[in-house]
């Protein structure tokens, strides 16, 4: 399955690589090349959604701090983003910003920042542009209801997604393990005490 925004990209790049055949088949070639890529950048597997707070995006961990978890998303990492969490989207802002390399963290970055409104507190979510994502893409908007693992928007190409959760959850996961979106990230204090040996 193919996130719907990179049809458009796909259909271009083999109308220019037929165009340019005639040309010379290198470029013709390039434009395939192109439009594999892309295909597999845009992909949008179905995932399973795990229990407690899960991660809105395939990546590296490379932050946590208190209620602050970073994820890193490599060009190769799935880029579609999702809901960790359910509840009714409290505001969608665009935060105009500077594009520096993703897996350099860094304030004042281009963002999207999605706050979803629950029962359990406010989760916030902040998808980074990279220096090549050059576009942010939302799939909700103010009010809208959400379920968790539902997904929310996209990243073009390299970017960093940041997920803040309130108080009364804990992070279960550590700085450099790989993860996918839907997978659990957070579980509530009070279940991790009832998990814990006596």
């Amino acid at each position: 399955m193919i996130e719907r925004s990179g049809y458009g990209i796909i259909v271009a790049s083999l109308l220019l690589s037929a165009a340019s055949y005639l040309l010379h088949p290198i470029i013709s070639a390039f434009f395939i090349a192109f439009a594999l890529f892309t295909a597999y950048f845009f992909r949008d597997p179905e995932r399973k959604v795990g229990e407690g707070v899960v991660s809105p995006a395939d990546g590296k961990i490379d932050f946590i701090e208190e209620r602050r978890l970073e994820i890193f998303m490599s060009p190769f990492d799935c880029h579609v983003n999702r809901a960790p969490w359910n509840g009714r989207i409290l505001s969608v802002k665009f935060i105009e910003g500077s594009t520096p390399p993703a897996f350099i963290r860094k304030r004042g970055v281009r963002t999207n920042e999605i706050l979803i409104e629950s029962e359990d507190g406010v989760f916030r979510v902040l998808q980074m542009a990279g220096i090549f994502a050059r576009r942010i893409v939302s799939y909700v908007k103010e009010g809208d209801e959400v379920m968790k693992g539902q997904k929310i928007g996209m990243i073009r190409f390299g970017s960093r997604v940041v997920l803040e959760i309130p108080e009364g959850f804990r992070f279960v996961r550590k700085v450099g393990e790989k993860v996918k979106a839907g997978e659990t990230v957070a579980l509530k204090d009070e279940s991790i005490q009832r998990s814990q040996p006596r």
